[in-house]
């Protein structure tokens, strides 16, 4: 399994990040070893002062493909939920400015948070699903996927010219505006649509 994630793909998050919105999907990835599993405690890194959570919607692969034809990629994920990329936002910082790569802020052990799957065919309009996160009863991200820049299907379109996906393989889509920190004795909770997917303590 792999896990891809883009960047950037709301124009407002890129804003108040101080990034430039990007003309395609940015992409990187995460290890299997990144995938919380369920059931296990959230501890806060040691190695961070600044942690962030980036709550975003989460696709899974639903067959094998390679240079995917936009007019069939609707075909190639079967399910949806929402995730959170957690980023040690000060390490992030620090390696941006040296212009390196960002895997020990985004990519290590844990940092990435998925919720229960449900179904693509659940949603009427999958370009208007809504989607929330709480952080101790406090909205503080909402958004729906017709803020993207980059759909699904492009996404997936996009990452398909450089690597095989493969059945199984999970892609976060890109996080709204509203990322900010959180620290231990943290509640969150994920929504999609009306539903609660997940709630996570921070240890």
């Amino acid at each position: 399994m792999k896990i891809f994630c883009i960047g950037r793909n709301y124009a407002e998050h890129a804003r108040e990040l101080g990034n430039e919105i990007p003309e395609e999907p940015v992409v990187f990835l995460k290890p299997k070893s990144a995938l919380l599993k369920p059931h296990l405690p959230f501890y806060y890194p040691e190695f961070t002062n600044e942690l962030h959570y980036e709550a975003e919607l989460v696709i899974r692969v639903a067959k094998n493909g390679r240079y995917i034809n936009r007019r069939y990629a609707y075909q190639y994920y079967d399910a949806i939920t929402l995730g959170i990329d957690f980023t040690a936002r000060d390490i992030q910082n620090e390696l941006k400015a040296k212009g390196l790569p960002w895997e020990k802020a985004k990519a290590w052990d844990n940092s990435a948070v998925i919720g229960k799957w449900r179904s693509i065919a659940d949603f009427a309009n999958k370009k208007e699903i809504r989607f929330g996160l709480y952080k101790n009863g406090e909205l503080v991200q909402h958004s729906n996927s017709g803020k993207m820049i980059h759909s699904f299907e492009n996404i997936l379109v996009n990452i398909s010219k450089y690597f095989t996906l493969n059945i199984g393989d999970i892609i976060f889509t890109g996080t709204p505006e509203g990322v900010g920190e959180v620290l231990p004795g943290d509640e969150l909770e994920g929504i999609v649509e009306d539903e609660s997917v997940f709630t996570l303590s921070v240890e």
